[in-house]
């Protein structure tokens, strides 16, 4: 069966941005590190799992995305990128659409939604999704039995069912266990007091937030400790949970900014060779793509 290859490219660029030595320099005297770790990362991807549709998404909407109209302290604890980010970020976009694979990025939208939307459009073409991410949020789009999340290539693809493992909550209900207990990553505030344990018993009993709220009186009787406590706190912050949960709900029809293209096309190797060469990748793009 074919599948869809989406790509939380944001994701690995940071993860190279981090680890990788600052030994590489494009011919403008930007460094190049995170580009040369990605280039190689997602070469390599492209060459031994040969996709025949895959589409890569970044994120551009910190501080401009509609969450932060909604919560004006969304994800204030990051910084906005400088000179030197910023350039790594477009290069390995423009490396990405060289290398065949069409390229998503919104100022309003994050790569989550794009992702989101993406997979809910290709599940309409009878395409079943891997998404390539380290990012336990997109958990929640793993909602048929077909859906996998993978954290290439250092992990195994994982399942809804893995995934309910991990969290506790089925994937349908993830971004309403986030929205209870809060998302620190993401400065997303959580009910005092409502941990993960709490969350998962309550959407176990109840369901989603919508449930649980017309539920609040059978809260108080639960056969858990503290649970008038617990009732009280949701009854007490009812308002943040439903604020919270706009944001931790990843939006499946987003604006794409592109037409919806998925299928693969040939690298452009010559291309590749020349734009590697003023990035100073040091890279060989005709062996990294001899098998494609």
């Amino acid at each position: 069966m074919n599948r869809i290859y989406l790509i939380d490219a944001s994701i690995y660029i940071f993860k190279y941005y981090f680890s990788m030595p600052d030994v590489w320099q494009s011919e403008s005297g930007y460094s190049t590190f995170a580009v040369r770790g990605y280039t190689t990362w997602l070469g390599k991807f492209l060459a031994k799992e040969q996709p025949i549709y895959a589409a890569a998404c970044f994120d551009e909407s910190l501080a401009t995305c509609f969450r932060n109209e909604i919560y004006p302290d969304y994800k204030i604890s990051r910084a906005l990128p400088d000179d030197e980010l910023a350039f790594q970020l477009e290069a390995c976009k423009q490396i990405t659409e060289l290398m065949g694979i069409a390229s998503y990025a919104s100022e309003r939208f994050e790569a989550d939604d794009l992702i989101g939307t993406l997979a809910h459009r290709a599940a309409k073409k009878q395409l079943p999704a891997t998404i390539l991410t380290r990012d336990k949020d997109l958990g929640q789009l793993a909602i048929h039995a077909d859906t996998l999340l993978w954290d290439y290539p250092d992990k195994a693809p994982l399942t809804h069912f893995d995934i309910a493992e991990k969290f506790g909550v089925q994937a349908k209900y993830i971004a309403d266990f986030l929205a209870l207990t809060g998302d620190v990553s993401d400065d997303i505030p959580g009910v005092p007091g409502i941990g993960p344990k709490i969350a998962s018993m309550l959407i176990h009993a109840f369901g989603g937030w919508r449930n649980i709220r017309r539920n609040i009186p059978a809260v108080a009787q639960l056969n858990i400790r503290g649970a008038a406590s617990i009732a009280n706190k949701l009854t007490e912050f009812n308002a943040q949970i439903d604020m919270a949960l706009k944001l931790t709900t990843i939006v499946k029809d987003a604006s794409l900014g592109r037409r919806f293209h998925i299928k693969m096309r040939k690298p452009d190797i010559p291309a590749l060779e020349s734009y590697g060469q003023y990035l100073g990748l040091n890279l060989n793009f005709k062996k990294m793509f001899n098998e494609i």
